[in-house]
């Protein structure tokens, strides 16, 4: 976050870099942020893995994405909970991953969206019509009321923040938000 996209400022590459050090597990980097094209090479280079940029904030979509492939990332597009699903048509056969933001983004702990889960839902169908291979990342309000109906929708990937680290025990948490996801993926099949 840049303080000029969202309203707050949060992680840089430093945090990336010492990330990358004590950890082999995949860093996927969301860039809340204007100009993201002049950030993603300093973020692969600190160890990023994937970085997803907003539609909203992207002059030539197309290019940022092909320059963050061309860092050895993977690729992923995000949209705002207002933003058509439509407008990243050209630009789907392109991305490793789409990620739906079910709440405004900037500020944790808001109320899910409702209205986001037809955004996962087309973004299946689109996938499955087109023979495409991008996946379904989430993030906002995922918790234990909504993580099955946000599973349902075609979200692989779930950002969970204040649901894991918002009360009690995180280890505790992100395994029954983990059941309830697998239980809610198996009724999908």
């Amino acid at each position: 976050m840049d303080g000029h996209f969202v309203p707050n400022l949060t992680l840089g590459p430093p945090v990336v870099r010492s990330l990358r050090r004590v950890t082999e597990l995949p860093l996927d980097c969301h860039f809340m942020i204007e100009n993201p094209d002049d950030f993603i090479p300093v973020f692969a280079e600190a160890g990023a893995d994937w970085i997803s940029v907003h539609e909203e904030a992207c002059r030539h979509l197309n290019r940022t994405l092909h320059l963050i492939k061309s860092h050895d990332c993977l690729a992923g597009v995000v949209i705002n909970p207002a933003t058509p699903v439509d407008t990243l048509d050209e630009v789907l056969d392109i991305v490793d991953y789409v990620l739906v933001m079910s709440v405004n983004p900037g500020f944790g702990a808001q109320k899910f969206i409702p209205s986001t889960l037809h955004k996962m839902r087309r973004l299946a169908e689109i996938r499955q019509q087109r023979g495409l291979n991008y996946r379904i990342e989430v993030d906002g309000g995922v918790g234990l009321d909504t993580v099955a109906d946000v599973v349902r929708a075609g979200a692989e990937i779930l950002v969970a923040g204040n649901a894991v680290f918002g009360n009690g025990d995180p280890r505790k948490n992100a395994q029954a938000l983990l059941k309830v996801a697998t239980e809610a993926a198996l009724q999908r099949v």
